[in-house]
């Protein structure tokens, strides 16, 4: 069997570091955005920097017996690539995107930034792609998790937009699957998350052009008033226009706001998606409607915007450099009882990190046939940032403590906001799940690609406290 030692230097054109080698420690957390780095350690690490080099990679590993983890974006908060004894494939040197004005379709690589780099790639063709929120997270692991995104809302997922991929399965051969050839395999990498049984290599997307008339209005409120804000735009967003983007959060801001002594507060934020002021104005106009704006702290109104613009918010409440601990939960139930579930998401968090609890809302959208089926009209999600590895434990204790109120109503949980080290959830319906298991069964028999990092008993796509209750 081939050791790493004897690899010759001519098999791949990328760097290739094998465990113990020099500059092995900086491939091995190259590019993780959390600084709160597992200690696992791949047999080797290599930077492809051409499709062959993965075919290549893959074969590496089947003539070792490793298997095979892939890093994309770096933005996955458990490290989901990073894997004991297997072949770490870091794309992070493979970024490559190439666009068709005649289809709309852009075919980019996983590793490539969705805001930082697609979207101003795309931008003078008046194009965009409704990618991950924060401008630094790679296409490849959000559209596997189905891809929470601009104007989720009204959209759906981000990955309903995937019309190909290309992918080097685990017998090292380069494929395309779309609707027509490999649809099983298509299926499954819009949505099925970490566990996927391949490396996909290019993904065919399908672009949207740049709204013209992007608006935002944004309603501030003391934390004490939470609940009952919350509880009204929980039933009222329900009838929304669906290109009105919402998103309820619990933050401390970090501009002035007359009247707040500093803490967190309880802000809306809403922008409109459309081509003209007056669609704008229209669709935003509900917001008015709030009960509660007499005793808002700030209001802000209806203001042009851009994507850059929105982009760069998003960046800056997601500071580099820092730990991060994340939770999410889809839930469902009268809206009252879950503005009170979340009461210590919301109005209790700990004064000393950065980090903010959010409301992702759903409409109903049909959509294709794909992997990621698990939502609610509603997602809970919470962030956890702070500097210091002494304050691990404390803060994964906050939040399983945190999320326990929210246990009677959660349906499962969003893959890019989980952990399932950390607290066992539910990802995918039971039906998709089924599904995922037999596509994993028929293209990776062997289990080449790594499978779901999870506990000491494996992923099962479960809520853990439903089975500890029996």
């Amino acid at each position: 069997m081939t050791t790493s030692a004897t690899i010759p230097a001519t098999r791949f054109t990328g760097p290739y570091f094998a465990r113990g080698e020099d500059g092995y420690e900086a491939a091995r957390v190259a590019r993780i955005f959390s600084t709160r780095h597992p200690e696992r350690y791949p047999a080797a690490i290599l930077f492809p920097h051409s499709d062959q080099d993965i075919v290549e990679a893959v074969r590496l590993a089947r003539e070792n017996g490793w298997q095979v983890g892939v890093r994309a974006g770096g933005h996955s908060f458990p490290v989901w690539g990073l894997r004991d004894d297997a072949l770490l494939i870091d794309l992070g040197e493979l970024k490559e995107i190439e666009y068709d004005p005649a289809t709309h379709i852009a075919s980019v690589s996983p590793a490539v930034q969705g805001g930082a780099e697609l979207n101003e790639y795309l931008r003078p063709q008046g194009r965009f792609f409704a990618g991950g929120r924060c401008p630094t997270v790679g296409v490849g692991g959000f559209l596997l998790q189905g891809g929470i995104g601009w104007n989720f809302r009204g959209w759906g997922w981000a990955a309903e937009r995937v019309v190909a991929i290309d992918v080097v399965t685990a017998d090292g051969r380069l494929v395309r699957a779309d609707e027509e050839q490999n649809a099983d395999l298509f299926w499954a990498a819009r949505g099925c998350g970490p566990g996927f049984p391949g490396l996909i290599t290019r993904f065919h997307i399908h672009t949207r052009a740049i709204p013209k008339a992007l608006t935002t209005t944004k309603q501030f409120f003391p934390i004490e008033m939470y609940a009952d804000v919350l509880a009204w735009l929980n039933e009222a967003q329900k009838s929304m226009p669906k290109d009105n983007d919402m998103l309820g959060m619990s933050f401390q801001p970090d501009f002035e706001i007359p009247g707040h002594k500093g803490g967190y507060i309880f802000g809306i934020s809403s922008t409109a998606y459309c081509d003209t002021e007056e669609e704008a104005l229209a669709i935003l106009a509900p917001l008015d409607d709030n009960p509660y704006l007499a005793d808002a702290l700030m209001v802000v109104p209806p203001t042009p915007t851009t994507l850059s613009a929105e982009y760069a918010f998003v960046d800056a409440v997601h500071p580099a450099g820092f730990r991060y601990r994340v939770e999410s939960a889809w839930v469902d139930g009268p809206p009252a009882e879950i503005a009170e579930a979340v009461r210590m998401l919301v109005a209790e968090r700990p004064i000393t990190e950065l980090g903010y609890t959010f409301f992702q809302y759903a409409l109903p959208v049909e959509g294709p046939d794909i992997a990621m089926s698990m939502r609610t009209d509603l997602m809970v999600g919470a962030y956890v940032i702070y500097p210091e590895p002494a304050d691990d434990e404390k803060y994964r204790q906050w939040a399983l403590d945190a999320m326990k109120p929210l246990e009677p109503f959660t349906v499962g949980q969003y893959w890019g906001d989980s952990d399932q080290e950390h607290r066992e959830v539910a990802c995918l319906t039971d039906e998709a799940w089924a599904r995922v298991q037999q596509v994993r069964s028929a293209w990776d028999p062997e289990q080449r690609f790594v499978d779901y990092l999870a506990g000491a008993d494996g992923y099962q796509n479960r809520n853990g406290w439903q089975e500890a209750q029996g």
